[in-house]
């Protein structure tokens, strides 16, 4: 195992992102002499809050090509994609619109997990297959949609393995095929991908701040107005966010997002051009070390920041022992407590072998050449011990 004689190298950007210091030099004041509540109305501290809780509602939805109107702030993308999927759910149930949903086998856990508790509850949910480069069918969509489907969540860009969904295509086959509301779980696209809702033509887009260079703790979903997509509330107490949040907001979460998401869009080009750049670089390096490499995910339609590998014969967990100094991970951060072989690399079909030996590597905003280098070489190393190791190098 090597020894960390040199700063770590973070390549965990699926997971989360360090925060731009443009953005935490936004929030700074609001932890501050800008403490009041944007709940209470009768006072400057109060105002200010509220004028500051605007403004990063209007950057947040400029970002996504929304309206103002349209942003709802949540805790995080978790319950951004809860309160879509319940919230859509029960308002259609109620509203004796039809009690189907239908999502992919690849969402991350906070889709399907939300899913999962609809059947409990007597919805009749589909999860839909995919490629082996985790594309989902549009043909596979329609087949699955009838009059009485309420929702449909598919992610725009997979956390793990980076396929880019045909978020357009499905949404069309959707409107075809049903009166379905269609959610998209967007939290790895903005600042790597256009993300526009005016284009896609989504009702319903989660988004999350701790990935785009801002805060954790901190979300927004994007609620269609015209048409209205009705939604349930799944939290109470005090009627927040036009009633569909209740809760003290973050006005220093918000603030961070809403700067976040305006440098994701003003930035992406310039950030998505350089990130594609290193990661390519980052392949081409380990393929030449490694030869045998298997890429993960669909070659072209995927994120410029992602690249998902296995090294046949390595278990991912033992690369990641042996390489301490590079931060990496083996497949989605909120699964990491299991062990388990990741649910989207055997999506895809690609078997469990392949499954686990597979890492995930996610650049940022702030990545280097160096970084790449660097992290090419203790890779390359890991991958050579660990194959002398069991004497198959």
């Amino acid at each position: 195992m090597a020894a960390m004689d040199e700063t770590p190298i973070y390549l965990d950007a699926h997971a989360t992102t360090p925060v731009d210091p443009r953005v935490l030099e936004a929030m700074l004041p609001y932890f501050t002499r800008e403490f009041g509540n944007a709940a209470s109305r009768n006072h400057a501290f109060g105002w200010r809050a509220d004028s500051a809780v605007e403004e990063a509602r209007e950057r947040v939805a400029a970002a996504i090509g929304a309206s103002a109107k349209e942003i709802v702030f949540t805790s995080g993308a978790t319950e951004s994609n809860n309160l879509a999927i319940l919230g859509a759910a029960e308002a259609a149930r109620a509203g004796g619109r039809g009690d189907g949903v239908v999502t992919s086998a690849i969402e991350h856990p906070a889709v399907l997990d939300p899913c999962r508790q609809l059947a409990k509850r007597g919805f009749r949910v589909t999860v839909l297959p995919v490629d082996e480069e985790g594309l989902v069918d549009p043909d596979a969509l329609a087949g699955a949609l009838d009059r009485e489907t309420a929702l449909v969540s598919i992610m725009t860009a997979n956390n793990e393995v980076g396929t880019v969904e045909p978020i357009r295509d499905l949404v069309r086959v959707t409107r075809e095929r049903s009166g379905a509301l269609f959610h998209t779980d967007a939290v790895q696209a903005l600042g790597k991908l256009e993300v526009d809702v005016r284009d896609s033509d989504v009702d319903l887009l989660s988004l999350s701040g701790h990935k785009i260079h801002g805060p954790k703790g901190i979300g927004a979903l994007r609620v269609r107005r015209r048409p209205l997509a009705r939604l349930a509330p799944i939290v109470f107490g005090g009627g927040h966010e036009r009633g569909l949040r209740s809760g003290t907001l973050n006005v220093p979460g918000i603030v961070g997002l809403g700067k976040a998401a305006e440098l994701a869009a003003a930035e992406r080009n310039v950030d998505a051009t350089r990130m594609k750049s290193l990661r390519d670089r980052l392949l081409l390096g380990l393929r030449a070390g490694v030869p045998d490499l298997e890429l993960n995910g669909h070659a072209a339609r995927r994120l410029p920041n992602n690249l998902n590998v296995s090294f046949p014969g390595v278990e991912s967990e033992d690369l990641l022992r042996e390489i301490p100094e590079i931060a990496v991970s083996t497949g989605a951060a909120c699964s990491s407590a299991s062990l388990t072989p990741s649910h989207v690399i055997a999506a895809l079909g690609l078997g469990e072998a392949r499954a686990q030996t597979s890492v995930r590597f996610g650049l940022t905003r702030f990545t280097t050449e160096d970084d790449i280098e660097r992290a090419t070489a203790a890779v390359l190393r890991g991958v050579r011990a660990l194959r002398e190791t069991k004497g198959t190098a």
